[in-house]
């Protein structure tokens, strides 16, 4: 990977949608150039897709939170079962288990608070494996961004 390559990438990251010509113009490279660095990029795995951004307010879903669980048993049959459950959870946006005090944290997104107690109450904490629940409700985005810093 070169300059090139990096000043595709930062530039696919602002928007995945760009055309080559485009591109092109950006990084001072030929569109056909550009083309094969891309092509190059994905097919490594570097560029793992594309997707649009929503503006989930604008979609009705008005509340974010930080979700941390604590689970009954450690094991990794305990682990992949948690996780197989949480794959069928789509208000979770990421979960992801963690060193410290909680064995998972969750971002979660909800239309209201109502919705979000349902989750907890109805689905998190009634689960089997589930021990304890901390949630931190998100009152304002101050930033948030995907792009890596290359």
């Amino acid at each position: 990977m070169d300059s090139f390559d990096t000043a595709i990438l930062r530039a696919l990251q602002r928007d995945g949608a760009m055309t080559n010509g485009a591109l092109a113009e950006v990084v001072h490279l030929s569109p056909s150039q550009c083309s094969r660095r891309r092509q190059a990029l994905e097919a490594a795995g570097i560029i793992e897709g594309y997707a649009a951004r929503l503006d989930r307010r604008k979609l009705g879903f008005g509340l974010n939170a930080v979700v941390r669980v604590n689970l009954e048993g450690h094991g990794q049959d305990t682990a992949r079962e948690f996780a197989d459950f949480l794959q069928r959870c789509d208000e979770v946006l990421s979960a992801h288990s963690v060193s410290g005090d909680a064995d998972f944290v969750l971002y979660v997104c909800t239309r209201d608070l109502d919705a979000f107690a349902a989750l907890v109450h109805d689905r998190l904490l009634p689960h089997p494996l589930v021990r304890q629940i901390r949630s931190e409700i998100m009152l304002k985005t101050i930033k948030e961004s995907r792009e890596l810093p290359l």
